[in-house]
């Protein structure tokens, strides 16, 4: 007899029901429908895949840009007892080839790819061959031009369907209406259907400040919120200030970057979600995939770009349903840098065709090659050597990449990569001085094919664990190696890559669309609008201003906001102004004078609303009491 979802949600994940809307979800995949769904930060996405993926025939196909996200989704699936694999950018040829001949012929239930791998050849190959049960795009806001994110790898989704016509479940935590409509639409949905939960978070406060001094305002935060909490800033060298400045406050805080190598962030993260760390400051790196639920705060040091991003890092706090904080410290210097930062995103089309070419330049590579080439890209020396704007040079770049050009992957960790120099012969005739020498070279040729003709990748954890070495044993060995001349070895390393996705063009022929630069920048100024809008409004709830902007308009207030707060405070002040009016005026049996009423309730630290004349009148305009005597 076939499971129902529940009784699948139980067996592989432990719970007995599904949390809001997961259920409508699932039920709608089952019946093959295309389904956007959108669920906030801590919503459960990946149950929504999951389950029906459990219950149906063959493979599900999960695209998502997050490589690290992704290698953690397949440990906790294999670790459930399901068959889970992936591919990305940094495997070598062998083990990619590997990986999608089990995709077709073993029995896994899982295959997750970045986006960029739905272009190559190995893919589209064996696509035909597999039994795909379900496309799953996570992270849907990428396939938008007008979304926060846009990834042009995402338009090639719907291109899947054309070879398998597997229905499409569609999640992300961010979507405006338009946004959603322009994702369906994209993703070619055979009918439309958007499922998404209410983005309330009742246990949630949202609070800003306008503040001179953040620092201070920060330190009284973090002294005052008890609990794990996270602080988000824009740059590395801010977020590494900031983290020391809470260390000499005598606070337990570390800091968390894209530039710190992959071996200490994940023990930086595991330190803080063991509660080794108490307070992360980090930049927007940090948080994918941390489900850490008692997070009791968070707090924007600086404005972010827009709504969407703001709205999914808040999230992060009291997702175990506790009393959180969101705080946001901005003041007048984040608006001019919010000001500045839109006339170096978006540089004009000379200058970015002009970057496009001093890249090629820099890695030497003439006209008409280069197609497939995966280069290290060191920012900072490329702007070093053309003397170039830092931040205008990366956005040209990111540019580029939106149209289709290249891949640009920031801080990716490179695998290390080994070619063995000698011929067979001579390495059978070598004679090497430490015998584990000899077992890891067997190791390598057994594991991996092109050793004898270029530089391979290597997974080093799962090569020192067949040699029987641990992975600083392992790197001696193979630097040992390098030494005595039988071995190429090229460390790991960690840097961001540049994947040429064509040769390069003449000048002139570089597809760049005016148009589309335009619609860019004008959608940039709106999303900054509301997020300057969000910071400076003081009269409409916090939680309702985002629900708005998401498009939930039955909405209300939440009334734990800085803003609900500060109503309901001047709503018991001018209760209690009108309630002494009244017994002031009584008291005088009703015969006074303005003057009366200013001796009282005008002197400093009276502790009245300082609006008591407004609230005079309306005591006079209802009758309550009778008018002053002039």
């Amino acid at each position: 007899m076939k499971m129902e979802a529940v009784e699948v949600l139980e067996k592989y994940w432990g719970y007995t029901s599904f949390r809001s809307m997961q259920k409508e979800i699932v039920d709608a995949a089952l019946s093959d429908r295309d389904v956007l769904a959108i669920l906030p930060t801590g919503g459960g996405k990946s149950v929504c895949f999951q389950v029906p993926a459990m219950m149906k025939d063959g493979i599900a196909l999960v695209i998502t840009p997050l490589i690290a996200l992704m290698k953690d989704q397949v440990q906790n699936l294999n670790a459930r007892g399901i068959k889970a694999l992936a591919v990305y950018t940094g495997m070598s040829k062998g083990e990619i080839e590997l990986t999608l001949n089990n995709a077709v012929y073993g029995d896994f239930k899982f295959l997750y790819l970045s986006p960029e791998r739905l272009s190559t050849a190995a893919f589209r190959d064996r696509l035909a061959d597999m039994n795909v049960s379900y496309i799953v795009v996570d992270e849907a806001h990428c396939i938008s031009q007008w979304g926060y994110d846009f990834r042009p790898d995402y338009l090639k989704i719907a291109g899947i369907r054309k070879v398998c016509d597997a229905p499409v479940i569609a999640l992300t935590a961010t979507a405006t209406p338009a946004v959603a409509d322009d994702i369906m639409d994209r993703l070619g949905f055979r009918e439309k259907l958007l499922l998404k939960s209410g983005f309330e978070r009742p246990n949630l406060s949202y609070i800003v400040r306008n503040r001179e001094d953040k620092l201070g305002q920060l330190l009284n935060i973090c002294r005052s919120v008890p609990g794990t909490g996270i602080v988000y800033v824009r740059n590395r060298k801010k977020c590494e200030e900031l983290a020391a400045f809470l260390s000499g406050a005598g606070l337990s805080a570390s800091f968390y970057h894209a530039g710190l190598s992959y071996p200490v962030r994940m023990s930086r993260q595991e330190e803080w979600k063991s509660d080794k760390i108490r307070i992360m400051v980090c930049t927007n790196a940090f948080g994918m995939g941390i489900d850490k639920p008692d997070v009791r705060f968070v707090v924007h040091f600086e404005l972010p770009d827009c709504p969407e991003a703001y709205f999914q890092e808040a999230g992060r706090a009291g997702r175990d349903g506790k009393r959180s904080y969101a705080v946001l410290l901005w003041n007048a210097t984040d608006l001019r840098k919010l000001k500045q930062l839109e006339n170096v995103s978006f540089p004009d089309l000379e200058y970015i065709e002009d970057i496009y070419h001093k890249v090629h330049v820099f890695f030497g590579i003439p006209y008409d090659t280069g197609e497939g080439r995966e280069l290290k890209f060191d920012m900072a020396e490329f702007c070093r050597r053309f003397r170039l704007n830092m931040s205008s040079a990366y956005n040209a770049v990111k540019y580029i990449e939106r149209e289709g050009h290249w891949v640009f992957m920031e801080d990716t960790d490179i695998q290390a990569r080994v070619r063995i120099t000698v011929s067979r012969t001579d390495l059978y005739d070598a004679e090497l001085p430490d015998p584990k020498m000899e077992l890891l070279l067997e190791v390598l040729m057994r594991t991996y094919t092109g050793l004898f003709s270029f530089p391979v990748r290597i997974d080093e954890d799962f090569v020192a664990g067949r040699t029987g070495v641990d992975v600083p044993e392992l790197r001696q060995l193979l630097y040992n190696l390098s030494v005595e001349h039988i071995i190429r070895y090229i460390p790991a390393d960690h840097s961001s890559v540049l994947y040429l996705k064509e040769n390069r063009l003449m000048p002139k022929n570089v597809k760049l669309s005016p148009e589309r630069l335009e619609r860019l920048k004008t959608s940039w100024a709106a999303r900054t609008g509301a997020m300057k809008e969000y910071a400076e409004e003081d009269d409409v709830c916090r939680s309702r201003f985002l629900l708005k902007y998401f498009g939930q308009e039955e909405t209300e207030d939440c009334g734990t906001c800085d803003v609900c707060r500060k109503r309901a405070a001047d709503s018991r002040m001018e209760k209690a102004t009108e309630e002494a009016l009244v017994k002031l005026i009584g008291e005088k049996g009703g015969e006074y004078t303005l003057t009366d009423v200013n001796l009282v309730f005008g002197a400093p630290g009276a502790g009245f609303s300082p609006d008591y004349l407004t609230v005079l009148r309306r005591l006079i305009d209802d009758g309550t009491v009778p008018p002053y005597r002039i």
